[in-house]
């Protein structure tokens, strides 16, 4: 698929190369061919983990990636990371005690993760919808494995948008109140209302049904600002920054735990 060159383009709006059905629930198959990690990553510091208090060196720091697809971005977050890993490239960070657990609610992908995965020691891929009620006593339990209460940072990149289709507004809230509760700082790009449009057209347009909830939602327009006021009010979290926009321009913020 080709890269996305504009800020007016969704992926949703791109063509599949290899499969020209839609994706309704944002498993595109090729998905980091037109959204390279670097998209996000080029916004977020190298530092991170440090200047959130957290040294990897020295005691396990946990990072969740939901919604990771086939595991690019997952798999480059420890070397943008190196500083937080100390010095010592690909060998240190093997021997460190920052653990990345990935998940998505599509096998296939999961498994091209895993057999993709060059980290092993630290990265690990599972299969797991976070919609489901179980979902959220697994991901404890794998933080638990690892001496931790909550993962210390959780990466929600482009998901909302696919839980809000499909399963309405009250899902939506439910993920944003879901994450907050085992995370201690939660990185959020949620997807903005012309996405919804986008992603609405191309399944009309490729004879797919129309996403159950679309015409239904109530919680329309700034989804950034919804995410954010649902996250201070109800889930005890705070902005505290915000990394830019996106090359699709969408904000990147960071809350944490109050």
């Amino acid at each position: 698929m080709a890269a996305c060159g504009t800020v007016d383009l969704c992926p949703e709006e791109i063509d599949e190369k290899n499969d020209p059905g839609a994706a309704p629930y944002g498993n595109f198959i090729n998905y980091y061919t037109f959204n390279p990690p670097e998209n996000r990553l080029n916004l977020i510091p190298a530092t991170l983990l440090q200047d959130l208090g957290y040294n990897a060196s020295y005691q396990p720091t946990l990072i969740l990636d939901v919604g990771c697809n086939s595991g690019e971005l997952t798999v480059a977050l420890p070397e943008h990371l190196k500083k937080a890993l100390s010095e010592g490239g690909e060998k240190k960070a093997e021997g460190s005690l920052l653990h990345i657990l990935g998940f998505d609610l599509d096998e296939r992908l999961i498994q091209r993760a895993q057999e993709n995965n060059p980290l092993p020691q630290i990265i690990s891929f599972v299969h797991l919808d976070i919609t489901k009620d179980n979902s959220q006593s697994r991901l404890l339990c794998y933080a638990e494995q690892h001496g931790c209460s909550r993962f210390h940072v959780c990466l929600c990149l482009a998901v909302t948008m696919w839980v809000h289709l499909n399963h309405g507004d009250e899902a939506l809230l439910e993920l944003l109140s879901r994450l907050a509760s085992i995370s201690e700082h939660l990185l959020l790009e949620a997807q903005p209302w012309k996405c919804y449009r986008s992603a609405a057209r191309r399944l009309r347009k490729v004879g797919h049904s129309q996403f159950d909830h679309f015409k239904t939602l109530k919680i329309r327009g700034d989804m950034a600002e919804h995410a954010r006021a649902h996250l201070e009010s109800c889930c005890g979290m705070e902005l505290v920054q915000s990394f830019g926009n996106t090359t699709w321009d969408r904000r990147l913020l960071l809350f944490k735990r109050k």
